[in-house]
């Protein structure tokens, strides 16, 4: 069975890849001139001018990902890994090349989409619970767990607006780790709460290899060590080198040094 999403397709067919990715391209347009009225624009498309620039975000990738990889991608601000990680989970569509997703989807990218400051935790915990497909009886059965990882039991019933950015942040996570999927996609969320729950954290993390398909976006080469069977570096909207872990985290770091 084949769903097909614009230029991205999930499907469920068998097979060893998970996420394959074909000549993808992705700009954006960012406007460089207002057109104040309708005669404005007229008059500026008369004359040629587009009143915007393109920018090329990424310009060909090509590559695959193999069920119950650890793959972390790399690169520095701007140069496409963040855009990628959208495209994957459907926020952006690309202009050009196509996907192809294995199996069920779960993208980290922004914890606590969808949490309302005026309701308690609790309730809230319920509200994203069904954003991310629960149902009642599932969360009333996995509710004290939530609680439990993220260690606010005590702030259960207390508004969200009283929490600080750390908590909401930790709640969340608690909550979107509980979510069912073949393929995980994180953006930098290894990087939540204290040290000693960012440990436990890893922790979990750690239990995935080899468990679950796992795409991770970061700028922490300690993490693509510690947790990646292969890695991806981009650069200027390419795939600069991809491979071995180790070798992948030395090659971004000296892309660092040349540029500092």
């Amino acid at each position: 069975m084949r769903h097909k999403l614009g230029t991205r397709m999930v499907t469920d067919t068998d097979g060893d890849v998970a996420i394959s990715v074909k000549n993808l391209h992705k700009s954006f347009k960012l406007p460089t001139e207002r057109a104040f009225g309708l005669k404005q624009a007229i008059f500026n498309r008369l004359r040629g001018i587009k009143g915007y620039t393109e920018q090329k975000v990424l310009n060909g990738l090509d590559f695959e990902i193999k069920k119950g990889e650890f793959v972390g991608i790399v690169g520095r601000n701007g140069s496409g890994k963040s855009t990628l990680l959208k495209i994957l989970a459907g926020v952006y569509y690309p202009e050009k090349g196509h996907i192809v997703i294995d199996g069920n989807l779960v993208p980290f990218i922004e914890l606590g989409v969808g949490f309302n400051p005026e309701l308690t935790g609790r309730e809230n915990v319920y509200m994203n619970g069904a954003l991310l497909g629960f149902s009642n009886k599932e969360m009333d059965e996995m509710y004290d767990d939530i609680w439990k990882f993220a260690e606010l039991e005590q702030f259960q019933d207390q508004k969200l607006k009283n929490y600080s950015s750390g908590m909401q942040v930790r709640l969340a996570f608690s909550i979107a780790i509980r979510a069912k999927g073949d393929i995980l996609l994180l953006d930098e969320v290894l990087a939540v709460g204290d040290a000693a729950f960012q440990e436990k954290c890893n922790k979990f993390f750690a239990s995935l290899r080899g468990e679950q398909t796992v795409v991770l976006v970061t700028h922490s080469m300690d993490n693509v060590r510690k947790f990646c069977d292969r890695a991806i570096l981009i650069e200027d909207g390419k795939i600069k080198d991809q491979g071995d872990p180790d070798k992948i985290a030395d090659e971004y770091l000296k892309l660092w040094e040349n540029y500092s």
